[in-house]
């Protein structure tokens, strides 16, 4: 803080001081710690120059900051102008509040302070205005005796570097050059000089070492790795005094799967003095690949058809017939009952004929003849075949014959023969057979009788399962299930970060290490694949005149195939170790590790298998197509993969 005083001789100070420059001065006598150095100027107390001896010797002029300030200066100015016009017509000419006196001279007392405001803000902007042309018109003085004086002295340092440059290919003064894509930098001066920076790498490749420095200067800086490129090392610091470089950032993965680069490590601070560098960050690992669906599976070939039924049993035995009447009135006996006729294979199964009935006898007029025999129920066919056709009633017995009559009698009239009973009723998986018909009626007995009317069929039985029917074909095959999908490929681990530099033997600060690079997630497993189809069921075999052929069911579909395990994360790379600090300075920080990635998503359960096609029925009264297969499962999700570990940090110094 600058303290301005009156005359010295008020202070206890003379003109004759070493700190007294033409009537002005500075002195610690007159400073404490709440005013600072107490400086004076004439005896009116005004400052009206710097003091270049005290003051200007230790400043250093930047043209850019000074024109930077006039710009701003300028801007404020403007700024306070705007707002003081806006305020002069309000302030200016302020109308009393009332028409008595006192309201009169307050408004004229505030216009009167308005009015010596107005006019005081005008000197002041013309000074504002002044000191920014002067501040400029000084930038432009400073950077006008810079470039002067860079000419001259230009050509001043290319004679002195002149030998060395030969010699060495390295300048005794100046800074080395900066290097291209992939190559180092360039050294420093010998005596002084900062290390060129390293080229960034191109992709694959390193980043360039930085530049060591001189006796005296900073090492340069490691340029980056290129895609999954180690980043260069920092340079040395000056032998003397002098930073290390930073190293280089590791370069970014970009294949699935891949790691990141390496950060380079930081340059070493000079040897007596000077801090070492930052190591540089590793990059970060790629992610890894996304699983592939596997092939479809091909549909199951059809299955075999069905067996053919067998055919039904011969047709069933003719009844006894019926023994004759013994008495001269006796009717005659009734015929016996034709035997079962079994359902063929497709064909009617007659029933046996019934028995003839017995003659009659006697002196009278003759009798009626026995009733014919019932006829044979026919039976339903066997199992497994079509239904028999109904078998035929048997054939009514012939009327008895008429018995000897006295003279004059009338043969009897010939015994109705009482139809065979119906063949049976075949029962199939359709429903009960058809019932036989009526047996035919017997011959009119000997004597003029008539022949008797026909006996009704009998119903026919319900008949046990068929065997005859059409057999059903077989079932389809099972859907193959699908294949599991691949497993999803491991995240990149990110890189390790850089080492920090060495600090200077004597006086030094070690480098930071460089983070290490986070690691990369893991590929999504695949979608599994799709199950089979199901195989069509065989057809129905055909069977002669039979009820049902009953086609096959079809295969069940395949499962669908499990997902592909999800990838794991990449491991974040390993924090650099922490540089060593000098004899009177402290070790730099360890780099922290960086973030290991999450593992990917699974891949998702195959669509499940269409089920296959029922076969087709044929033959018989009612053909049935079998029942389509049911589909198969979907598939299960597949395994989840195994998160990133994060990197360890660096091992400190």
């Amino acid at each position: 803080m600058l303290k301005l005083l009156d005359n010295p001789t008020n202070r206890g100070a003379t003109a004759g001081d070493d700190d007294a420059v033409d009537g002005f001065g500075c002195d610690s006598r007159f400073s404490n710690a709440q005013s600072g150095l107490g400086c004076w100027g004439p005896g009116d107390g005004r400052v009206v120059a710097i003091f270049w001896t005290k003051i200007m010797s230790m400043m250093r002029a930047n043209p850019m900051l000074l024109l930077s300030a006039a710009e701003d200066l300028a801007g404020i100015g403007s700024a306070i102008g705007v707002a003081n016009s806006a305020a002069a017509a309000p302030t200016i000419g302020l109308v009393a509040a009332a028409g008595d006196e006192v309201s009169a001279a307050v408004a004229a007392l505030f216009s009167t302070y308005a009015r010596e405001y107005q006019e005081l803000s005008t000197r002041i902007s013309a000074f504002h205005d002044e000191f920014v042309r002067a501040l400029t018109a000084g930038a432009g003085a400073y950077a006008g005796a810079d470039a002067g004086n860079a000419t001259p002295l230009s050509g001043l340092l290319n004679l002195i570097n002149a030998p060395t440059q030969t010699l060495l290919a390295r300048p005794l003064i100046g800074d080395g050059a900066d290097g291209l894509p992939g190559q180092p930098g360039a050294p420093g001066g010998l005596l002084y000089g900062n290390g060129g920076n390293g080229g960034a790498g191109l992709p694959g490749m390193a980043g360039g070492h930085g530049g060591a420095a001189g006796l005296i200067g900073n090492g340069g800086a490691g340029g980056a790795g290129g895609v999954g490129g180690a980043g260069g090392s920092g340079g040395a610091g000056g032998w003397l005094f002098g930073n290390g470089g930073n190293g280089g950032a590791g370069g970014v993965a970009t294949v699935a799967g891949a790691n990141g680069g390496n950060g380079g490590n930081g340059g070493a601070g000079g040897w007596l003095f000077g801090n070492g560098g930052a190591g540089g960050a590793g990059g970060a690992g790629a992610n890894g690949a996304n699983g592939e669906n596997p092939t479809p599976l091909a549909a199951t070939d059809r299955a075999t058809d069905g067996t053919p039924g067998n055919n039904g049993t011969p047709n069933g035995q003719n009844g006894i017939p019926g023994t004759d009447s013994t008495t001269d009135t006796q009717a005659g006996g009734t015929g016996g009952a034709g035997g079962n006729g079994s359902g063929g294979p497709g064909g009617d199964a007659k029933g046996g004929g019934g028995g003839h009935g017995g003659d009659g006898f006697g002196a009278t007029a003759g009798t009626d003849g026995g009733v014919g025999g019932t006829g044979g129920d026919g039976e339903g066919g066997a199992n497994a075949g079509m239904g028999g056709g109904r078998g035929e009633g048997g054939t009514g017995g012939n009327g008895g014959v008429g018995g000897g009559g006295a003279r004059g009698g009338n043969g009897g009239n010939g015994g109705s023969g009482t139809g065979g009973a119906g063949g049976g009723t075949g029962t199939t998986a359709a429903g009960p057979g058809v019932g036989g018909a009526g047996g035919a009626g017997g011959n009119g007995g000997t004597g003029g009788g008539s022949g008797g009317t026909g006996g009704n069929g009998g119903h026919g039985s319900v008949g046990a399962p068929s065997d005859y029917s059409g057999a059903i074909g077989g079932a389809g095959g099972r859907g193959g299930n699908g294949g599991a999908g691949i497993a999803g490929g491991s995240g990149g681990h990110g890189g390790a970060g850089g080492a920090g530099g060495r600090g200077g033997l004597l006086f030094g600060v070690g480098g930071d290490g460089g983070l290490g690079g986070s690691g990369a997630f893991g590929g999504n497993g695949a979608m599994g694949g799709q199950g089979g189809t199901g195989g069509i069921g065989g057809n129905g075999s055909s069977s002669g005149e039979g009820t049902v052929g009953k086609g096959g069911s079809g295969g069940q579909g395949g499962d669908g195939g499990r997902g592909g395990a999800a990838g794991n994360g990449g491991n974040g790379g390993i924090g650099g170790d922490a540089g060593a600090g000098g004899l009177f300075g402290h070790a730099g920080s360890s780099g922290a590790g960086g973030q290991g990635a999450n593992a990917g998503t699974p891949g998702t359960g195959g669509d499940f298998g269409i089920g296959g096609k029922g076969g087709s029925g044929f033959g018989g009264f009612l053909s049935i197509d079998g029942i389509d297969g049911a589909d198969g499962n979907p598939g299960q999700l597949g395994a989840t993969g195994v998160n990133g570990v994060n990197g360890a940090p660096g091992r400190p110094a």
